[in-house]
């Protein structure tokens, strides 16, 4: 039995990681049987010290990515086949584009922008005793301010790092058009990534300047509806 280990249900999304949704989805769409571990500590158990990984039997696999690899190779899913060679090549590259550059737009909006910060906190760390309560949440948004300062986001203002995001918005929805999915008629491995990474934004119970934003991307919206309502 596979069993997906993550951080578990937050903000009124099936996990707060997106990289844990996407192998949710994965998941689902592939018609896979699994167990989910939802659980903050499952994080000191990753091999790699984040989050998600799997174990399959006596396989532990870990990273989102290699994941799905690892799962599509070993029970002979596919999800790909329909597409050409060019657009498997627009599909890796867009995969990239949301995890290594809108996923830091998502960081910022949670962690460092005020307002937002208020709601995380109670949301991720509610139930902590006193004073762990106090402490622990300061010293990770410190240093999570710290890895969006060093991976470059950081350094942009708001209303930058906004616009950054925006533009991501923008290219997604003048791909997607008014298709049902990236690529065709059919899902395919990209629309897995494209869901995790937008409902992020559409699907949480946050209310701040960016998930606005991505709320008023009409076509996006609905994507990410059609495919919480097929496969969720």
């Amino acid at each position: 039995m596979i069993k997906l280990y993550g951080f578990g249900k937050n903000l009124g999304l099936l996990d707060a990681s997106p990289f844990v949704v996407k192998v949710h989805t994965f998941l689902k769409v592939a018609e896979l049987d699994y167990e989910t571990i939802a659980s903050p500590h499952n994080i000191g158990k990753s091999p790699k010290g984040k989050l998600p990984f799997i174990t399959d039997d006596d396989k532990t696999v870990s990273d989102s990515q290699d994941i799905i690899e690892y799962l599509s190779e070993s029970y002979q899913v596919n999800l790909d086949k329909t597409l050409t060679e060019e657009q498997r090549a627009t599909a890796y590259l867009l995969t990239k584009s949301l995890d290594e550059n809108l996923y830091w737009c998502l960081v910022w909006s949670r962690w460092q922008e005020e307002n937002t910060w208020k709601i995380v906190k109670n949301s991720f760390f509610k139930g902590l005793p006193f004073p762990i309560s106090a402490i622990i949440p300061k010293i990770l948004r410190k240093k999570v301010i710290k890895s969006l300062k060093a991976q470059g986001t950081g350094r942009h203002s708001e209303k930058e790092i906004i616009e950054i995001a925006n533009k991501s918005f923008q290219a997604l929805s003048a791909l997607l058009g008014d298709k049902d999915y990236f690529f065709g008629p059919n899902i395919t491995g990209f629309d897995i990534t494209a869901y995790a990474f937008i409902a992020s934004f559409t699907q949480a119970e946050l209310e701040n300047k960016i998930n606005n934003i991505a709320k008023s991307y009409k076509n996006l919206v609905s994507y990410c509806d059609r495919i919480n309502n097929i496969y969720f």
